[in-house]
């Protein structure tokens, strides 16, 4: 019987699986809506300009660093303490919880990098309506009215933003249960707290269904707390562009949500998702930015339940606050935006980024959750996936497929059908069985895999990993105590409780190389299905009322993937001794994922608006701090059209994360069995993303030092251009490259946006010169990606394409020099050993390049960084110059000689060809 049981539950999960695709991708029923959540509905229905909630300004004490004041409830008595906080670098900081709660309340570890030091505020006014604060920023101050209470931050007469200006603070206090009398002397007690005086009749008479208990299809949520819901509604005068809350299969601005749903963070596995709507997918990112042409401005809410955000576009009228803003903004109406966020329980925690440039609101951001973690240069190359290469001869023949048809690659990978039976950190005997001489291969080759490990573990008692997380007490509870199960791909799985620190450390340990058999250094981790995915499952994930520790699965839920990520992640790191940087994928992300490794848009299809939502989706993470995006070329699920392929490898080739993955039903599609004629153009738009990696690692050091995205929307380098607020379809690498992508069927051209009157634009395929400020039209081929650089950069590029960006570290940088109008250009050149984190102790090269007054120059930007390079300066290609006289180069030493050049005067590019520098070392260049 145990064999025909371990037969018949992978092919009964698969069946199920199968049965759950084909239903998601049609019946958005099996996720909720929000009058379908509870406390959704609760909240949504209170109408704005009834806020019950009064400061009590007596209670008000100031400190050096925090002033706190009391808030009630005129409704029900119930006491709120409310704590101000003026953080380093423009961050406002506040918090709302209960003043004296029954239990404590959920607030969010782990995500800051460490407690945000704080700066002195000081009392300007106050009187019986309110108090006026100084931030100490310019003319920046927080006004706080009494009644009703409302926060409001101003900057000269202007208000940057107000908190509960339309009165739709809400905060469901904890209590006893009334409709039962499981323990009257409880609620002897609470009805005796002073705190809570009056309240119980009104209680009763407002006990709502769904406040404590709720089902949803066949799932019963016991809600042993009762409601516990926090919300807040934020006003944006002068704002029209919202951007951020990812992840969303949705255009890069949002979209007010007045006639419909508001956008949902909650990580669930969506399948086949569907576009421009605000259903949840795999990660919440509670973050947002607001941007018009003065300002940008962003707004993080720690919260890692279930969260809900309505956003609505009015227009604000006058604004008077008391005697002191006794003033008419002007008779023109004034455009607005409102928001709203709610979450089932935890506190009110948000960090108020003021800018005011969005280059500020990025480095205030990432001085609160950390900056994108430096990946290894490998896993910037091109990464081969499918669920499943079948075997470890599959693997090979894929291998010399990339060989045989002169295409570069890095990693290949291997999904759940790898492991002996869906036991993770294991191999199937038959298909993998001597899986160090499969990597030792890969390893000849100078490349690597990725290899799957999920966090649903198998109940299997001759299974170690198993057998240890049971013994040691390490699952996730269910609400009576026992380890909480569900199913996944190996069948009854069991959930390790990764909010434990000690779990999370044994989870690590298991990365070793003496606990994962098989495994060697060029063994890197994916971490899929980590929302939580259960199948039979609320909503396919994990019961809100399952137990970590003290706390219930729904004040954690939206964490949990990013401790599946980090404990990952500190595994590899461990395993060589802290020497070796990470690289880990992970589908479920929260606010400081970024520091752990790379995300995917997950199970996509094979459909042109498919490839088309992979813009704005990565560009929306790129704006919250996770730059290392992509989706999976050619679409998970569906067989992509010749063409499509086609297209999804030119656009992938220029999105930071570069993987093809494929469904297990899908026909086999390695880039080269589309005929010659497609594998070569497929193989040109991999060979531009190796030729770029010197550019890619450095705009990745960039991000990791500054939290700046490496792939970003126009309005980021273009704040003042109103023309750029709302594009989605192109964007820019850095600030130097733009891309536009071809993503319709059929396309003969496109239509770019070169932005920027002062600026001008080169197209880097032909040299061509533009002038932005422009929408430009291109006619396209199929071998056309329409690619510009900027005038006034200078980008490096490798131009020896090898096998893996491994076989090319030794290899000559190219440097591209595109002057603009003023005949000037600047640039970076950024060289280390490519994957420890020696970078850390200052093992590098990092060099400024600059062309001014006809003088092209190499001045090192880390004088007490050391770091040698085989690497030398093989060409530079001037774009937009005339013809020298003669061209003369002076090294460091003093010597000088004649470069040779050649100067095509139809296209104004000048190539010098084997200067011959060292390129760590100093240089000068003159033209004559």
């Amino acid at each position: 019987m145990a064999t025909f049981y371990e037969r018949m539950v992978p092919l009964l999960v698969l069946w199920l699986a199968v049965c759950l695709i084909q239903t998601w991708a049609v019946d958005r029923s099996n996720f909720k809506t929000c009058d379908q959540s509870a406390f959704c509905k609760r909240q949504r229905a209170l109408k704005p300009g009834e806020s019950p909630y009064r400061a009590l300004l007596e209670t008000m004490e100031l400190t050096n660093t925090r002033l706190t004041l009391q808030l009630i409830n005129d409704n029900n008595k119930v006491h709120l303490l409310l704590e101000l906080y003026r953080l380093q670098g423009n961050i406002t900081r506040v918090k709302i919880n209960e003043l004296k709660p029954l239990k404590p309340r959920y607030e969010v570890p782990d995500v800051l990098v460490r407690e945000p030091p704080t700066e002195p505020m000081s009392l300007l006014s106050q009187d019986e309506n309110g108090v006026v604060l100084s931030l100490g920023v310019e003319s920046q101050r927080v006004i706080v009215s009494a009644r009703p209470f409302r926060l409001d931050i101003m900057e000269g007469s202007s208000v940057l933003m107000s908190l509960n200006s339309r009165g739709l603070l809400a905060f469901e206090h904890l209590r006893m249960r009334k409709d039962t009398q499981a323990d009257p002397e409880a609620d002897k007690k609470e009805e005796g707290d002073p705190a809570n005086q009056d309240e119980t009749a009104k209680e009763e008479e407002k006990v709502e269904e769904g406040m404590w208990e709720e089902t949803f299809k066949s799932h019963t949520d016991t809600k042993p707390n009762g409601p516990s819901a926090v919300s807040l509604d934020f006003s944006l005068p002068g704002v029209e562009h919202v951007y951020g809350i990812p992840e969303h299969a949705d255009t890069l601005r949002l979209k007010t949500t007045d006639n419909g749903d508001p956008y949902r963070l909650y990580n669930l596995d969506v399948f086949q998702y569907e576009l421009y709507n605000p259903m949840a997918l795999y990660g919440a990112v509670p973050v947002m930015l607001a941007h018009n042409v003065q300002r940008t401005t962003g707004i993080f809410w720690l919260n890692a339940a279930e969260t809900w955000v309505d956003i609505s576009s009015n227009t604000a009228g006058k604004t008077v606050f008391g005697k002191m803003l006794d003033y008419v903004q002007g008779s023109s109406e004034t455009p607005q935006t409102d928001v709203r966020w709610i979450s089932e329980s935890g506190i009110i925690d948000v960090f108020i980024m003021l800018g005011p440039t969005v280059k500020n609101v990025f480095s205030q951001y990432a001085s609160l959750t950390g900056t994108q973690s430096f990946p290894p240069l490998t896993s910037l190359g091109y990464h081969q996936c499918r669920w499943n290469y079948n075997d470890q001869e599959d693997v090979k023949s894929v291998d010399a497929g990339f060989d045989e048809h002169d295409i570069p690659y890095d990693f290949i990978w291997l999904d759940i059908e790898h492991t002996d039976g869906k036991r993770y950190f294991t191999w199937d005997p038959h298909k993998f069985g001597t899986p160090k001489d499969m990597l030792q291969g890969l390893m000849d080759k100078r490349r690597r895999m990725v290899a799957i490990v999920d966090p649903h573990i198998k109940v299997d008692s001759n299974y170690k990993i198993h057998n240890e997380l049971r013994s040691r007490g390490f699952y996730v509870k269910n609400k009576d105590g026992g380890d909480y199960e569900g199913w996944c791909w190996p069948g009854n799985s069991g959930y390790p409780d990764f909010t434990r620190t000690d779990m999370r450390e044994w989870w690590a340990s298991m990365f070793s190389y003496d606990q994962y058999e098989g495994a060697m250094e060029n063994l890197y981790t994916w971490n899929d299905m980590n929302e939580p995915s259960v199948f039979n499952g609320p909503e396919v994930t994990m019961h809100k009322d399952a137990m970590h520790g003290a706390w219930e699965h729904r004040d954690i839920h939206n964490l949990y993937g990013l401790y599946v990520h980090r404990a990952t992640a500190e595994g590899l790191s461990q395993r060589s001794g802290g020497v070796e940087r990470p690289f880990v994928l992970t589908r479920a992300f929260f606010a400081g994922s970024q520091r752990y490794g790379a995300v995917w848009t997950g199970d996509n299809a094979a459909e042109w608006d498919h490839l088309k939502i992979s813009i704005p989706m990565c560009l929306s993470l790129g704006l919250v701090g996770i730059s290392f995006c992509g989706a999976d070329v050619g679409g998970f699920f569906k067989s992509p059209s010749t063409e499509l392929l086609v297209r999804w490898y030119q656009t992938g080739a220029y999105q930071p994360f570069f993987r093809a993955h494929a469904h297990l039903d899908t026909p086999r599609r390695e880039p080269w069995l589309f005929g010659p004629e497609n594998t070569a153009v497929i193989r040109e738009a991999v060979r531009q993303r190796y030729a770029l990696l010197p550019y890619w690692y450095q705009q990745f050091y960039h991000a990791y030092q500054t939290g700046e995205p490496v792939m970003r929307p126009l309005w980021v380098e273009y704040p003042e251009d109103p023309a750029t607020f709302a594009i989605d379809d192109e964007f820019l690498i850095g600030q130097d490259l733009l891309v536009h992508p071809v993503t319709e069927e059929g396309a003969r051209g496109v239509t770019a946006y070169l932005p920027a009157k002062q600026e001008v634009w080169f197209d880097v395929h032909n040299f061509q010169k533009h002038n932005g400020a422009q929408n430009l039209y291109i006619p396209v081929t199929m071998s056309s990606i329409p690619v510009f650089q900027r005038g006034g950069s200078i980008i490096p590029r490798k131009l020896r394409v090898r096998r893996s960006s491994s076989c090319m570290e030794h290899d000559p940088y190219t440097l591209f020099v595109a002057l603009n109008l003023q005949r000037t250009a600047e640039g970076e050149l950024y060289i280390d050993d490519g994957h420890t984190f020696n970078y850390e102790k200052k093992e590098f090269i990092h060099r400024r390049l600059t062309f001014a007054n006809n003088i092209l120059s190499s001045v090192n930007l880390a004088p007490d960084a050391k770091f040698t390079t085989e690497s030398w300066i093989e060409r530079i290609v001037l774009l937009g110059t005339s013809k020298p006289s003669k061209v003369t180069l002076k090294t460091a030493d003093g010597q000088e000689s004649q470069v040779e050049f050649d100067f095509d005067a139809s296209m104004s590019v000048l190539t010098l060809r084997k200067p011959g520098m060292n390129a760590g070392a100093d240089w000068t260049m003159m033209f004559q």
